[in-house]
């Protein structure tokens, strides 16, 4: 298990410098000169070539790789050239909005496409299994953006349940803070039980065949056991690594619905960040969830080692 974990560290290094890379090279293809935007309408040569030579714009590109990759191992990811505050400032603020609005969304869609899945391979051919596939297409279907659309018309303007938009910090208010999230993270989590569902389905629905299923059955094993112990155990391994990868494109990609519910997470960061030439926010938050993801690959590489006992040798 040690080698196992030193080995997948191993790995990770060289896929984050190449990361790295990507991200710094890929920014400078952005249209739009950062020191011409913050020098205003009069854009003094002074003026520009000050703030050129202050963000190093004015060095070649594989000099401003090594300033900004130096100050990312030291913790620093660069200032915004917008509001002149330091990016992992801004990070570590915006950080928990999104993460708990993730969270919170896979819980969601955890709670309801599993459950989904199974009752789908276990009813398969009746008509719980068709009302679960219909439902997963509906949410496989549905913009996030509309589906949002229409729930702050029903809950925010018609019955008045809940806040249209806005966010609620929980050391503030917990029931501010879960009524502000609820209606975004059912959108995001939505799509994602869909998908959950339909792979837990054609995962239970292969070891449900198998050989051991049948030799539990005919141990005279309940049938609740055989399908929570022996068959859905087995069936998570595909499960396990779609959430890993749904969890990370939740950090990395709620961006319209953020907007839609006016939710300072990162996507709104991101948005403003581009608009702006904002080089240095883009590439913090970029290279932030990217990190995220292979952090997460690794994590559900561990959990298949956990949930199957054959590969710990």
């Amino acid at each position: 298990m040690r080698r196992f974990i030193l080995h997948r560290l191993g790995v990770l290094i060289p896929t984050l410098v190449f990361v790295s890379m990507m991200i710094f090279g890929l920014q400078q293809l952005l249209p739009g000169d950062p020191a011409l935007a913050l020098a205003g309408e009069d854009r003094d040569p002074q003026v520009i070539q000050f703030l050129r030579a202050r963000y190093h714009l004015d060095q070649p590109l594989p000099v401003r790789y090594a300033y900004w990759i130096g100050g990312v191992l030291h913790g620093d990811l660069g200032e915004s050239i917008r509001i002149q505050r330091p990016v992992a400032e801004l990070v570590l603020e915006k950080l928990p909005v999104t993460g708990e609005l993730t969270v919170l969304a896979m819980l969601i869609a955890l709670a309801i496409g599993i459950p989904a899945g199974i009752v789908a391979a276990v009813k398969r051919g009746t008509a719980w299994d068709v009302a679960a596939n219909v439902v997963a297409l509906w949410g496989l279907s549905t913009p996030n953006f509309w589906l949002g659309i229409l729930m702050i018309l029903l809950f925010s303007v018609h019955l008045g349940w809940l806040p249209a938009s806005g966010f609620v910090s929980p050391a503030e208010s917990l029931w501010g803070n879960l009524a502000t999230l609820i209606m975004p993270a059912f959108v995001l989590g939505n799509a994602i039980a869909a998908v959950i569902m339909r792979h837990t389905r054609s995962a239970m629905l292969q070891v449900m065949r198998s050989d051991y299923v049948r030799t539990a059955r005919a141990k005279g094993l309940s049938e609740r056991v055989v399908i929570l112990k022996h068959g859905l155990r087995n069936a998570l391994g595909p499960v396990i690594t779609l959430g890993a990868l749904e969890f990370g494109q939740l950090l990395s990609g709620a961006v319209l619905t953020e907007q839609v519910f006016t939710i300072p997470g990162f996507g709104k960061l991101v948005v403003d960040a581009v608009f702006n030439r904002d080089y240095a926010v883009v590439q913090g938050v970029v290279l932030c969830t990217a990190s995220f993801y292979i952090l997460l690959n690794l994590a559900a590489d561990l959990l298949y080692v956990v949930i199957n006992p054959r590969l710990r040798a």
